[in-house]
């Protein structure tokens, strides 16, 4: 489902950042082709030697460097998809209020891709009305949201607040994202069929209704 799907991974600092190295590792398994853009504050939590080696592509952080220019236009055309994990509240409320500080933010605002967040962030923060308040803005925009778990956090809680396991994202955007299009374009043939009588009457049926993709 994800073969050949262009995905755009973004990782923000957050100790949840380590996985992404594993989620990662699961889209080139599945096939896509993946590319990813950082902030500068995530490389304290992951390198970008480990992410550059598993998405075999450069890994993009800053919008300029000594010798070249980062196109985040391009990058946000490129994609079929976006997904930033994780997301920490420091840049979800810069997505809320359309702030670019960096080459992550800028690659977000001129996405022209569907966009998912996993976010990721201490159970108190995750609570906080401030927080509820940026996630309902940014989902207002058209940002899809995966739900976080519930589980041990970086402070030692338990609690909510916890970035959704790698398998999970990649099932989201399977199912959010990918899903409808293997249907797309196909025609669907309804079907008829006798369903037996529950009692067991040899001269009752029930007409049901099916379907079947034709080939």
């Amino acid at each position: 489902m994800l073969k050949g799907k262009k995905i755009l991974v973004g990782i923000t600092g957050s100790i949840a950042a380590y996985k992404a190295i594993y989620l990662i590792r699961l889209l080139v398994k599945a096939g896509a082709e993946v590319k990813v853009v950082m902030t500068p504050s995530a490389k304290d939590f992951v390198s970008t030697l480990t992410l550059s080696t598993l998405s075999k592509n450069p890994v993009l952080v800053d919008l300029f460097d000594e010798e070249s220019w980062s196109n985040h236009v391009m990058l946000g055309r490129w994609a079929d998809i976006m997904i930033i994990a994780p997301l920490s509240c420091n840049t979800l409320a810069k997505m809320a209020h359309g702030l670019c500080d960096n080459l992550l933010l800028a690659v977000y605002l001129s996405a022209t891709c569907p966009i998912a967040v996993a976010p990721a962030m201490d159970e108190d923060m995750w609570h906080h009305v401030a927080t509820k308040e940026n996630l309902k803005k940014i989902g207002s925009f058209g940002n899809k949201i995966i739900p976080v778990e519930k589980g041990e956090l970086a402070s030692g809680l338990y609690g909510d607040g916890r970035m959704a396991e790698p398998e999970t994202i990649v099932r989201f955007l399977e199912d959010n994202f990918f899903l409808t299009n293997e249907l797309s374009g196909k025609k669907l043939i309804p079907e008829k069929f006798e369903k037996p009588n529950k009692k067991g009457q040899d001269n009752l049926a029930l007409n049901g209704l099916g379907i079947r993709l034709a080939t």
